[in-house]
Parts: structure tokens; C-alpha cells; sequence
């Protein structure tokens, strides 16, 4: 741990509807009042409070903030990401969810985690961002920062779908299958771990591609650097076919759409544990050695 920069803002965002809200943030309200840091919090978390009225958009509580609480679980965790990137605003998260990768402090740490990160006693981990461009005859038409994965994939259809895949321009494979993931290595403990991809350590610069239930046995997860450029070409049949990015907002697509995935420009900053390395958070989350 190195002495890092004290924060005398501090922005709160939380998941929706979660119950623990109305017990957690009034007192941690005046938690921050009374050691003179000024706290703006987000509609969710202000709909916890018996006055809702002072709620921001979550772009306005990053826009005037230093910080970023996250209270919740990887999805709430997600959904900040594309927010403190862009900004370079760290974000120390509280797991108020169930699995929680990126959620990595406890409740029960949120005071002490606090008061470190107001003092500048922290570590951070940067991780890196994916930038991703749907891109429709010649036109780019959606650009979006993604911290876990890109994925496309089929709809309520059974039917598979074929991706062609190219990276640096060069011709890698066709996939027939129900999709195609491009992940982080923040994702890899992700959706593509559960379609078979392997973790990867974040401080690996590398991007990993996991193919969705492939149709050929052969067609196995591939670990690139994350400096190369990667296309995804959607042919054939394309009824019912997204792009989703972090899981937040599935982007319909057609045939002959181009899917570009490179690394962003800009990297999050997370706050983490300084006592817990990232393979004893991997045993606790995936319950390694456990009967």
C-alpha cells in the first residue's frame, strides 16, 4: 500500500431496491458529514432515504465527486465502471449482492475501508476497459466502455448463429454457435468462465474470446494481447441477435453488422482489499478446496 490521494467528496451508488439500504446509508451520511466530507448519492440510494429529494443522476454524482462507494453487488459494480473510467474516479466497492468478484470488501469493512481511502491509505488496481463499436454498413452506430465483456449472442430462438472472427484484419475462424464472448480479464471470473473460458489474472494484459455452446468441439477459448484489434462479423441467419455489453443493455443487430472490441483508453481504478491478494478472493468466491 502506497499513500495515495485523500478525497474530500465522496459519490454513492447503489442497487436498486436493495432492503440493507435503509439500514446502511443514513448513518453512513452522517458519517461523512461529521468528518467534513461532502457526500452526493445517486436516485436508488436516495429512495432508502425518508427524504428521496436530494437524489442525483448517477452522472451527476460522478460529475462532483473524487470517489465512488458502490454499494451492491458486480452488477450496481458494472454499471459505476463506465462512469469512474472516463472520469479517472477510483471506486472502492461494498458487496451487498451474493457472489461478488469486484465487490471484494465486506459491509462489515465499509468503515474501515472508508476511512483508509479518506486518508489516502489504499491500493489500487487498474483494470483494463474495453472499448466496443457496433458498427452497420460503413457507420458506427453505438460505442460503448465495457469492464467485464462484449458478448453477442442469440435471442429466445434456438437456432444458432454464425460470427466470423478476425483479429488484426487477419482471418481467425467461423463460429457457428449461440454466441460469442470478449472478455476482460476482470470478466474472465465471468460470463465466460461459465462457458468454459479460463480465469486470467488482471495484471495480464491479454483480451480472451469464448465461444457460446460451439457447434464444433475444436472451436476452443483463445487468449489474445489486448493491444490487437478485434472484429466479429455477424452472417447468415441473424434473427434475434444482441450485443450486450457488462450485461447492462442488450443492442439488437442484423446481418452483415461489425463488432469492434480494442482496448480503452482509460482504466478503472479499484480500490481493493491491501490483506487479501486476488487468489484468496478467488478461493472464498469459487470455494476452492471446500467439501
Amino acid at each position: 500500500m502506497h499513500p495515495g490521494q485523500t478525497f474530500q467528496s465522496v459519490g454513492i451508488v447503489s442497487r436498486p431496491r436493495r432492503a440493507q439500504l435503509s439500514v446502511v446509508v443514513p448513518p453512513l451520511l452522517k458519517w461523512l458529514a461529521a468528518r467534513g466530507v461532502a457526500a452526493a448519492y445517486d436516485e436508488e440510494t436516495a429512495a432508502a432515504l425518508a427524504d428521496p429529494s436530494n437524489g442525483k443522476t448517477r452522472q451527476l454524482v460522478a460529475d462532483c465527486s473524487q470517489l465512488l462507494l458502490v454499494l451492491g453487488g458486480d452488477g450496481t459494480m458494472l454499471a459505476a465502471a463506465s462512469l469512474a473510467a472516463p472520469r479517472g474516479i477510483p471506486i472502492l466497492p461494498i458487496n451487498m449482492g451474493s457472489l461478488g468478484f469486484l465487490t471484494s470488501f465486506t459491509l462489515e469493512e465499509l468503515y474501515p475501508a472508508l476511512e483508509d481511502a479518506l486518508a489516502g491509505r489504499y491500493s489500487v488496481s487498474q483494470r483494463v476497459m474495453l472499448q466496443a463499436e457496433l458498427a452497420r454498413a460503413g457507420t458506427v452506430i453505438e460505442s460503448q466502455c465495457a469492464l467485464n465483456d462484449a458478448v453477442i449472442h442469440k435471442g429466445a430462438l434456438a437456432r444458432m448463429i454464425t460470427l466470423e472472427l478476425q483479429i488484426n484484419s487477419d482471418f481467425v475462424c467461423r463460429y457457428r454457435a449461440d454466441g460469442l464472448i470478449v472478455a476482460s480479464p476482470t470478466g474472465s471470473t465471468a460470463y465466460s468462465l461459465s462457458a468454459g473460458g479460463p480465469i486470467v489474472h488482471p495484471a495480464v494484459e491479454s483480451f480472451l474470446i469464448t465461444p457460446i455452446c460451439p457447434h464444433t468441439l475444436s472451436d476452443r477459448p483463445l487468449v489474445v494481447p489486448d493491444s490487437t484489434s478485434i472484429e466479429i462479423k455477424l452472417n447468415g441467419d441473424a434473427e434475434s441477435v444482441f450485443l450486450t455489453l457488462d450485461g447492462q443493455r442488450g443492442i439488437p443487430m442484423q446481418v452483415t453488422d461489425r463488432v469492434r472490441v480494442s482496448r480503452a483508453k482509460d482504466a478503472l481504478k479499484l480500490i481493493y482489499p491491501p490483506k487479501k491478494s486476488y487468489f484468496e478472493i478467488l478461493r472464498n468466491k469459487l470455494k476452492w478446496g471446500e467439501a
